[in-house]
């Protein structure tokens, strides 16, 4: 089924749907939930997730999963998208948030068959095999760290928000800890506390969705290291590789 709405066949009595679906280029997707749980997988172009929890960049060749009911927004960089839209009972993945997941060859293989499957498929014939094997592949798909947490306290929030729409990798805690009339030392623990991560780790974090994002654009290396803030393109490029374990190169040739 390609670029069909789901309100058009949520109620179908089928454990998973799919639907394929192309994007312009910027298409943004508002705060949004389904009944159902979702599986997104962008077959080109890279994904922006957010819900209240944080945010994801989901890049080629991954997908990210959103529980039932989970509201979200989306922002697609020139995506066509594979979606399964799974009945909560049916879900193969536990937990309240959205994951970032890896997509093997054999599951990326799945997508791209299930949606030649009719919404009313025969469940004891191929197809019902088919969706049943998609959703194991989905269960036990590895998860990526592409996810940078939001605090609970609004005022810290907002903070984060607003680094996350102008990431720079120079911001020091001390500055935030001023805002939030705090001492160094209190804010360290303060942030650690709400987000699970040093204030270090969290600005890397971020650093690196903005510039999965800038890359899959096509912004060069050298623009997108300036903007955020690095001293150099090398200085860069030793980070993302840590992180992903490519150059930026790499990732943007992929």
């Amino acid at each position: 089924m390609r670029n069909q709405s789901l309100d058009s066949l949520d109620l179908t009595p089928r454990a998973v749907l799919a639907i394929g679906t192309d994007y312009a280029p910027g298409t943004v997707l508002a705060m949004h939930s389904h009944r159902r749980a979702q599986f997104l997988y962008g077959a080109t172009g890279l994904m922006e997730v957010g819900t209240d929890d944080g945010a994801w960049v989901v890049p080629p060749h991954s997908g990210v999963w959103i529980p039932a009911g989970k509201p979200h927004r989306v922002k697609m960089v020139g995506v066509s998208t594979r979606s399964l839209y799974i009945e909560p009972m049916a879900a193969p993945r536990g937990g309240s948030s959205c994951e970032v997941l890896a997509v093997s060859p054999l599951l990326r293989q799945l997508l791209i068959e299930a949606i030649d499957v009719p919404a009313l498929y025969d469940e004891r014939g191929r197809d019902g095999v088919l969706m049943s094997l998609v959703l194991q592949e989905v269960g036990r798909a590895a998860a990526l760290p592409f996810f940078a947490p939001l605090p609970s306290d609004p005022r810290l929030a907002a903070l984060c928000i607003a680094f996350l729409h102008a990431p720079d990798v120079r911001t020091s805690p001390l500055a935030w800890a001023q805002q939030l009339h705090q001492s160094e030392r209190t804010f360290s623990r303060f942030f650690r506390l709400q987000t699970g991560m040093t204030f270090a780790e969290w600005r890397s974090q971020a650093c690196l969705l903005s510039a999965m994002a800038q890359l899959a654009m096509g912004h060069p290396v050298t623009t997108v290291a300036l903007q955020l803030g690095y001293d150099s393109p090398g200085a860069f490029s030793t980070m993302f590789r840590k992180k992903l374990g490519q150059k930026p190169s790499a990732f943007m040739a992929a």
